[in-house]
C-alpha cells in the first residue's frame, strides 16, 4: 500500500521528466540534423543563463533584461484579460439567460471571433494613438470570446429544477443570480477564464513584435534582426513554461470550485 502510494506520489514528476528528455531529445536531434543552425540545448542553456544573470537591467529602450521585458508584457496581458473578463462575463450572463439577447448578439459574436488578432491592431492605433493601448485592446478583444461563450453555456445549461425552486422561493432577481446562476456557471466562467489566459498569451507576443518598444514579443523580434537564435529559443521555453504556470494556476482554480 505504501509503495503505491509512493508511486502514485511520484508519478507527476516521473512524467514531467519524461516530457523534458523526449523535448530535449527532439531538440538535440533537430540541432543534429541542421547542422547547428538550430541551436543545440546546451548551447542555448549558456545563453540562457547569462540572460537570467542580470534579468533586470536597464540601459535604455531597447536594451533591457528579460525580467523586465516579461513583467512588462504580464502587465499588458491582465490589463487586456481583465478588462476583457469584466465585460465577457456580464455579457455571458445575459445571453445565457435570455434568448433574445441570444439571438440578438450571437451573430456578432461569431461574426467577430475568428478576426486575427493582427487585423484588430491598426484600430487599436487609431482609437488610442500609441502601440502601447492598441497592443492592451488586441488581447482585450481577442481574449474575451472564450470566457463569454463559457459564461453563456453555463448559464444556459441550469437544470429547470434549480429554476423551479427559486421560483417556488421567491427570489428576488438579484437573489436568483447570486444564488443560481451564479454558483452553478461559475466552473464555466473559470474554464472560460482559463481559455482565454492562453489566448492573451499567445497574442501578447504578436503584439509586441508589432509594437515595439519592450516586452517578451518585442524581444524575440530584436533577438531574430540580432541574429541570436540561442536568445530565441530561451524566450520560447520562458513564454511556454509562463504559459504553463497561468494554465494551472487556474486549473487549481477550476477543481477548487468544481462540483462535487
Amino acid at each position: 500500500m505504501k509503495k503505491l502510494l509512493n508511486l502514485q506520489t511520484y508519478l507527476p514528476l516521473l512524467f514531467g521528466i519524461g516530457s523534458a528528455v523526449i523535448l530535449i531529445g527532439a531538440w538535440w536531434g533537430i540541432s543534429v540534423l541542421t547542422n547547428s543552425e538550430i541551436p543545440s540545448p546546451l548551447m542555448t542553456w549558456a545563453v540562457f543563463n547569462e540572460m537570467l544573470a542580470t534579468p533586470f537591467y536597464d540601459y535604455g529602450p531597447n536594451d533591457k533584461g528579460i525580467g523586465n521585458q516579461l513583467v512588462s508584457s504580464l502587465i499588458r496581458v491582465f490589463s487586456g484579460f481583465g478588462l476583457g473578463s469584466l465585460v465577457a462575463i456580464p455579457l455571458g450572463l445575459l445571453i445565457g439567460s435570455s434568448k433574445t439577447a441570444f439571438r440578438l448578439i450571437n451573430p456578432i459574436i461569431q461574426i467577430l471571433r475568428p478576426v486575427s488578432p493582427l487585423a484588430w491592431f491598426p484600430l487599436g492605433l487609431l482609437a488610442f494613438k500609441a502601440a502601447e493601448g492598441a497592443t492592451i485592446f488586441i488581447i482585450f478583444v481577442t481574449s474575451l470570446w472564450p470566457t463569454l461563450i463559457n459564461t453563456a453555456f453555463g448559464v444556459a445549461s441550469i437544470p429547470q429544477d434549480h429554476k423551479n425552486v427559486a421560483k417556488a422561493y421567491g427570489f428576488s432577481r438579484w437573489k436568483y443570480i447570486t444564488k443560481v446562476i451564479i454558483p452553478f456557471a461559475l466552473p464555466h466562467i473559470i474554464t472560460g477564464l482559463r481559455l482565454s489566459i492562453g489566448v492573451a498569451w499567445m497574442v501578447i507576443v504578436a503584439g509586441e513584435m508589432l509594437s515595439g518598444g519592450v516586452g517578451i514579443g518585442f524581444f524575440v523580434w530584436d533577438s531574430w534582426n540580432a541574429l541570436s537564435l540561442e536568445k530565441i529559443l530561451s524566450a520560447i521555453l520562458i513564454i511556454g513554461t509562463v504559459g504553463l504556470l497561468l494554465d494551472k494556476g487556474f486549473d487549481w482554480l477550476q477543481k477548487r470550485f468544481a462540483f462535487a
